[in-house]
């Protein structure tokens, strides 16, 4: 397993505890540390077989902000650009079988506190229903895990102390890889999958009166 972050502290931390785990330091904000990450591997990991999108920031803000477009672009890039870039890349390894997205039980309702972070995992889980189609003919399988709040410093320490921990998803997660499924869900995330369009609004207008 290779695991990559900005923080070599943390990675060290991990590699203390899990001293298999190969560790790299990378922004993914960046284009051009994407591209040597993909070309590290190429060229020390060629065996590489699965690519899990998993880097993502949530920012609770405002239209109104006066420093809402910044905001608003990091969060585009970490979101949005940095997995299609990396998907672009990693397609191209022979060994490449599947591909993980994570998005978001907000892809199907969104909050209007983290109204860019909610738009992001909706464009995420549609380009992700179509990567599922495109790379058929490359014997690539996607995966969508959808989440839903977890006990994590997303978007802010303390912000979702009061939500599942994230070891009761990881679970779950792979109780259901076993069984075989492309969307992985877990508590409020498996009702939004299978929720009519009526049953979401009726969510939004709940979560915002």
């Amino acid at each position: 397993m290779i695991i990559c972050g900005r923080r070599e502290s943390v990675l060290n931390e991990v590699k203390a505890q899990f001293p298999s785990v190969i560790t790299k330091v990378c922004d993914l904000a960046v284009e051009t540390e994407r591209i040597a990450l993909y070309e590290w591997i190429r060229e020390n990991h060629s065996d590489l077989n699965i690519l899990i999108n998993n880097a993502g920031i949530q920012k609770w803000v405002s239209v109104s902000d006066a420093d809402f477009y910044q905001s608003m672009k990091s969060e585009i890039n970490t979101n949005i650009e940095a997995p299609l870039h990396l998907t672009s890349l990693f397609i191209q390894l022979k060994s490449l079988t599947t591909v993980m997205n994570v998005t978001s039980g907000l892809a199907f309702s969104p909050f209007a506190k983290v109204p860019v972070y909610s738009a992001t995992k909706a464009f995420f889980r549609s380009f992700t229903l179509s990567l599922r189609h495109l790379l058929k003919e490359k014997n690539i399988e996607v995966i969508e895990i959808i989440p839903p709040a977890l006990n994590t410093d997303l978007g802010g320490i303390g912000l979702h102390d009061a939500h599942p921990s994230v070891s009761s998803f990881i679970e779950s997660i792979f109780e259901q890889l076993k069984d075989g499924k492309q969307e992985l869900t877990f508590g409020t995330s498996e009702t939004r999958l299978h929720a009519s369009a009526e049953d979401l609004r009726n969510h939004f207008n709940a979560m915002h009166s």
